[in-house]
């Protein structure tokens, strides 16, 4: 919706979890010499700042990345999050906080290609901003212009819709991320069904989608429904809560990140991160989280079947 602005939330638990996740699905990818592409069908603005109206209003960031800051008993995965972040903030002081676009960015190599779909025209327009100064700056330091020649496109548009034409990618190889705000209720179905489309088209390709788990039946039912996608290379589910159910029902106390055809090394690494996370964000006796993974898809038939599946709950 064109009301939504991700700056509100920049940098809580939600972004640790998403970034984190997708950052090592990136790394993953650039092992092999092989191009991939990058597609976000929600990019937003790409970079905020955490003293700007938005994100000061309720400071989410608190929940998260602030959390975090200070630590010296980071894991790996963790550490290279947080030393990006903190490359962003040369004084010391964390003043700006990276969307995805720019997590990516910065990960990816110069053969490597991104595509961004945002619908929010002001949103879109910083994001071109953001990025315009992003290349300038690499050229200043004598580095390659980030967004050179067509590594980098920012489409103005509905990523649902404007996924279809990318895909497949030129090299067959790639992560499609696809976090929409879910404020129309209709953003559950709407992922499935583009999901579905997008595996006959690129049935090989990577697809992670963040949700946020909320009181309502659909985000209760959606990584059910997403687990009966017919992923060849199947599906991992890792959700994050730092605190149980405000009593009124508002704010986001948990989230999870579903990816279809997740690589190898994915479910491994999540096994050993999660419990930090959940000590580092946790807020009071709720606070955990979920891993689970399948081989197949989960038949929609009254009695649930996971093939291979592995599931750890605290």
């Amino acid at each position: 919706m064109l009301s939504y602005r991700h700056g509100f939330h920049a940098g809580n638990h939600a972004d640790v979890l998403k970034h984190v996740v997708t950052m090592q699905l990136l790394s993953y990818l650039g092992q092999k010499e092989t191009p991939y592409t990058y597609i976000d069908t929600h990019a937003g603005a790409g970079l905020y700042a955490l003293d700007g109206a938005y994100a000061s209003k309720n400071a989410e960031f608190e929940t998260g990345i602030s959390r975090l800051w200070e630590r010296k008993d980071l894991p790996a995965p963790l550490a290279e999050y947080v030393n990006l972040i903190k490359a962003l903030n040369p004084s010391g002081k964390m003043r700006y906080y990276p969307g995805s676009p720019y997590c990516a960015e910065k990960i990816m190599r110069e053969e490597d290609r991104l595509r961004l779909f945002e619908l929010h025209p002001s949103e879109g327009k910083i994001l071109r901003e953001n990025f315009r100064k992003l290349e300038a700056h690499a050229a200043a330091q004598g580095h390659r212009p980030a967004a050179r020649g067509k590594r980098v496109m920012i489409h103005q548009g509905d990523g649902f819709v404007g996924l279809k034409a990318l895909l497949p990618p030129p090299s067959r190889r790639g992560l499609i991320l696809i976090d929409p705000p879910y404020e129309d209720k209709m953003d559950y179905r709407r992922v499935k069904d583009t999901l579905a489309d997008a595996l006959v088209r690129f049935s090989t390709g990577t697809y992670a989608v963040w949700y946020p788990l909320l009181q309502r039946m659909e985000s209760r039912q959606f990584a059910d429904k997403l687990k009966q996608l017919p992923a060849g290379g199947g599906w991992l589910n890792v959700t994050l809560s730092i605190s149980g159910p405000a009593p009124d029902g508002f704010g986001l106390h948990s989230s999870g990140m579903f990816i279809l055809n997740p690589p190898w090394t994915l479910e491994p690494m999540l096994r050993e991160l999660m419990p930090y996370l959940v000590s580092a964000l946790g807020r009071d006796a709720d606070a955990g989280f979920t891993l689970e993974s399948g081989t197949e898809p989960v038949l929609n038939t009254g009695t649930r079947r996971v093939a291979g599946a592995f599931r750890a709950v605290r």
